[in-house]
């Protein structure tokens, strides 16, 4: 599990698979680190060199005062490739992970070649919704908004089916650091990629989760009309639907990805 220092910064990488296979980047959501990929791993690394790091102010990435922005977690993910050599990789990302794989589409479209966007949005308004967000953490830290994260992480009911998974996820919310948090909720407020994926040409699968009350599925859609050519599939299950639905999710991106 190594280390990577992108300018002065301590970045949390883990790498799986042949080291021959072709590259593919993870991207993590808010609130999150790398582990979230761990349904996923098993299909993965069997055909890649899968590359998961944890964000900026996430898991045990550095997690620096804010605000942020992403462009800068953008640079985050280039820098990475740069120190691990790799000059192009597929991308997979959820959530935040798919906004900066959107950030990485339009402005360094030559390193990615196939990109997987799920549960994700281009704009995300309306700025209160994050400013409120950043003052919770304020006053009451990650123990003041893990509940209502889960809530809209999770279909109604699957918190009583599977409370080991539930578990693990609200540990992984609590841990991770309140500045983090308030800098990545920053560079989602101030995002607005809308019209810019417009001129993305990479081929691009978006995942949508039908109950997903965070990246809705109207969401979804947008990015798959506005960018030319895109996939789209829909999953049952709400915002983290590579947790709630591993085997399709993983089956999906698989089969997009070749």
């Amino acid at each position: 599990m190594p280390m990577i220092d992108v300018d002065g910064l301590a970045f949390h990488v883990r790498i799986d698979g042949r080291d021959d296979a072709p590259p593919l980047m993870l991207g993590n959501s808010l609130s999150s680190n790398l582990s979230m990929w761990d349904p996923q791993m098993a299909g993965l690394a069997e055909r890649y060199r899968v590359i998961r790091y944890d964000h900026r102010g996430h898991g045990r990435s550095a997690a620096p005062e804010g605000p942020y922005s992403m462009d800068r977690l953008g640079q985050d993910a280039l820098a990475i490739m740069d120190a691990l050599g790799v000059a192009q990789a597929h991308w997979c990302g959820l959530s935040m992970g798919g906004m900066t794989g959107m950030w990485l589409l339009t402005h360094a479209p030559d390193r990615i070649g196939r990109a997987v966007l799920a549960n994700t949005a281009a704009h995300m308004g309306p700025p209160d919704l994050w400013n409120g967000r950043i003052r919770t953490a304020t006053r009451g830290g990650m123990e003041a908004l893990v509940d209502g994260t889960i809530q809209r992480w999770f279909k109604p009911g699957f918190a009583e089916r599977d409370p080991a998974m539930i578990a693990d996820v609200r540990a992984m919310i609590l841990g991770t650091p309140v500045a983090g948090y308030q800098g990545c909720c920053a560079a989602i407020r101030d995002m607005d990629q809308r019209e810019a994926i417009r001129g993305i040409r990479a081929p691009v699968l978006v995942i949508v989760g039908a109950h997903d009350p965070a990246t809705t599925p109207a969401a979804g859609q947008l990015i798959a009309e506005a960018i030319s050519g895109a996939q789209a599939v829909t999953l049952d299950g709400a915002h983290l639907s590579n947790l709630e639905q591993p085997k399709a999710f993983t089956r999906a991106v698989l089969e997009f990805l070749g």
